[in-house]
């Protein structure tokens, strides 16, 4: 329905059959009587004379004769010339954070009206539940005329701030609503048009945007309300659609906590807005014992509206009677965003209680982390155990492990008060000249390319926290004793000054080198290497990581394909097998990335062996090399084995002689690149 009417152009057309050229008789779609804009001004100029419209037998829709007077209200200038209150650039940017789940179920519906609009002299305005304007498109020209009444990104136009328009007045009555040209409280706006229409939650049914239409006066059209209308509607579906998709997942969520709770236990299921989505037959029947003032049914709040936030400490905002509960936040590719609330069999101990008052950040640090292998988990374990002393850590792993993760799990694990600062710095990203200043801070022109004000390094930006430093290893050897000291004296010196300045700061150090044998080289101080690694854990590879691929793959699957606005892949058994044996050089970073590339580029479905880019049979081929076949027992009484190694042997000449390229050899055997990585990988997986 909606693209049947987004792909009609004819109520936007601007060929002139249809609009007429004085204005004068444009259709009022609401209330079934003409424009007329002699009229319509003639009652403006008598209202902010004399505050009475009708002098003069004039006369205005009900609708805007009582936006003026809520103008007049709000104290509106009527000579202004548009919005007078935009917000600063890092409000703008903490707003769009906010409507998140907004602006990206927009932004389809955005385009496509764009595209239909073409060259239509109109642009498309997506705005916040207070009229702020978080996004915009359609016509260039427009948009930039747009600018002369502050018509912009960042610029407020409810209707206390620009009096009568079609995004304030729509938020305040709750209705689409069309002001055309005459209209308009402001005079400095009455050359435009504006169509605006409410789009609602889906959860509660409150505003929380609105999608308008805005342009010259030759844009008005009485089809153009419609339009605006069922372009909020798809834009209201597509978040409907998403939180129930976020719902099924948080169900998913809370049943991988289920083998943590007892059989007789209630379990009570939140969504981020604080809403049930779920609970058990128990729950309902200790629910009135428990919190007998509370409502428990699916779609009551029992947590405060934060705009779809799940709070640090989730169990100060339940009901009193609730804070005594085990409470945990459950997180969707590492965000939390809902919660599960237990209603024990028997009352928990007060060391339990405080052990499990949820840690958000502690939970979704680890939530971060994804794969299930033993030695993952072993290696999350230890950091965790690590995490709650005061000595420095080391990390080691190869690149593309995800050695920030795991300091990130530090931070979260140890911190207090989930105020504490996490500052990374990478020391192979910035130059030897400049690295000192970053870490340690520096006086004012203290060395070439120093600030004439000064500034504090990243140990005081850490202060109270965590300071990551990636790629340790590539520190040049001059600054190490300044690095040992700092850690030694619990104090920093910038570069150029003399004053000690006091620190409390836990480090935690990433490499991918190997730093005892760096040492040995002398390239790395031997009292920093055991100062740094007093706690050494070493985060293993993907290719040592059994039964994690699979896992990730889904992982990133799913999140990309949420964020790309697309169905996730399917993955044929055998291109799954292949990931599942590849060596991976670059670890969970060159998984994500090919995932990603797979979600945006992939035409075909499901992604096979031939959807993989080439690099990766040719890196891997010579990797993980088959067994020679001469070590290999062939059964001599089995025909089938014999073919087998017929076949094995014929594999093993053409690889050779094509130096170990794979698609070389697929050719010269006369077969496809697909069969013959099937027949490697099933000649390497047997004995």
């Amino acid at each position: 329905m909606l693209t049947d009417l987004l792909m009609a152009k004819p109520p936007f057309g601007f060929d002139g059959s249809h609009i007429p050229g004085d204005q004068a008789s444009a259709w009022d779609a609401d209330e079934g009587h003409p424009y007329n804009e002699r009229q319509t001004s003639k009652a403006w100029e008598s209202f902010v004379t004399s505050g009475d419209l009708r002098r003069g037998g004039a006369s205005v829709r009900g609708v805007i004769e009582e936006s003026w007077q809520r103008s007049v209200q709000s104290g509106v200038d009527a000579r202004c010339r548009g919005s007078s209150l935009i917000v600063s650039a890092d409000n703008i940017h903490e707003l769009r954070l906010k409507n998140e789940d907004l602006l990206s179920a927009s932004a389809n519906t955005l385009r496509r009206v764009a595209e239909v609009l073409g060259d239509a002299a109109t642009m498309v305005v997506i705005t916040d539940r207070n009229g702020v304007v978080l996004d915009v498109g359609g016509d260039q020209r427009t948009i930039e005329s747009g600018h002369d009444i502050r018509l912009e990104l960042g610029a407020a136009w409810g209707e206390a701030v620009t009096g009568t328009n079609g995004i304030g007045t729509a938020l305040i009555t709750g209705k689409p609503v069309h002001v055309h040209a005459a209209e308009h409280f402001s005079e400095g706006i009455k050359a435009w048009t504006c169509v605006g229409c409410p789009i609602r939650s889906p959860v509660d049914g409150s505003i929380i945007g609105i999608i308008d239409f805005s342009g010259p006066q030759a844009i008005f059209h009485r089809h153009n309300v419609a339009l605006a209308v069922i372009a909020a509607g798809h834009i209201e579906l597509t978040l409907a659609e998403r939180i129930r998709i976020e719902r099924l997942r948080l169900l998913e969520a809370g049943l991988e906590r289920l083998p943590g709770t007892g059989s007789a236990d209630g379990v009570v299921i939140l969504d981020r807005f604080g809403r049930v989505v779920h609970h058990n037959d128990i729950a309902s029947t200790r629910w009135k014992a428990v919190a007998p003032a509370s409502d428990l049914r699916v779609g009551a709040r029992l947590l405060a509206d934060r705009d779809g936030v799940v709070p640090a400490e989730i169990a100060k905002d339940l009901p009193e009677a609730l804070r005594e509960q085990r409470i945990e936040p459950l997180a969707i590719d590492g965000v939390a965003r809902g919660a599960m609330l237990v209603l024990p069999a028997k009352p928990r101990s007060p060391a339990v209680k405080t052990a499990t008052g949820g840690s958000l950040a502690g939970t979704a640090a680890r939530v971060a982390i994804v794969g299930r292998s033993e030695a993952l988990l072993q290696a999350v374990d230890r950091t965790e155990r690590a995490a709650l002393g005061k000595t420095p850590i080391l990390l080691e792993g190869e690149t593309g492990v995800g050695k920030e993760l795991f300091a990130r799990l530090v931070h979260a694990v140890g911190a207090k008060s989930g105020k504490e600062p996490f500052v990374a710095l990478n020391c192979g990203a910035v130059s030897r000249e400049l690295l000192g200043g970053e870490l340690f801070g520096h006086a004012p022109g203290a060395f070439t390319g120093a600030t004439r004000e000064g500034r504090p390094g990243r140990f005081e930006f850490a202060h109270g926290g965590v300071l990551s430093l990636d790629e340790i290893g590539e520190m040049p050897l001059e600054l190490q004793p300044y690095l040992l000291r700092v850690l030694e004296e619990r104090a920093v010196c910038r570069l150029g000054e003399s004053k000690l300045r006091p620190v409390d700061v836990r480090l935690v150090a990433s490499t991918n080198r190997n730093l005892k044998q760096e040492v040995a080289d002398g390239r790395f101080r031997k009292d920093l290497y055991f100062r740094i690694g007093a706690v050494k854990i070493t985060i293993p590879p993907l290719r040592e990581r059994a039964g994690d691929v699979e896992i990730l793959v889904d992982h990133y699957n799913c999140q990309f394909a949420g964020s790309y606005n697309r169905e996730p892949l399917r993955f044929e058994r055998e291109c799954l097998d292949f990931l599942q044996h590849y060596s991976w050089p670059g670890n969970v970073r060159e998984l994500r990335n090919l995932v990603e590339t797979l979600v945006l580029m992939s035409v075909g479905d499901p992604v096979t062996l031939k959807d993989l880019p080439e690099d990766m049979f040719e890196a891997d081929a010579p990797a993980t090399p088959a067994k020679p076949l001469s070590e290999r027992k062939a059964a001599p009484d089995d025909e089938v084995a014999r073919f087998d190694e017929m076949e094995r042997r014929a594999i093993e000449r053409a690889l050779a002689a094509a130096g170990g390229n794979v698609t070389a050899a697929a050719e010269k055997l006369g077969v496809s690149r697909s069969t013959l990585y099937r027949k490697l990988h099933q000649y390497r997986s047997r004995p």
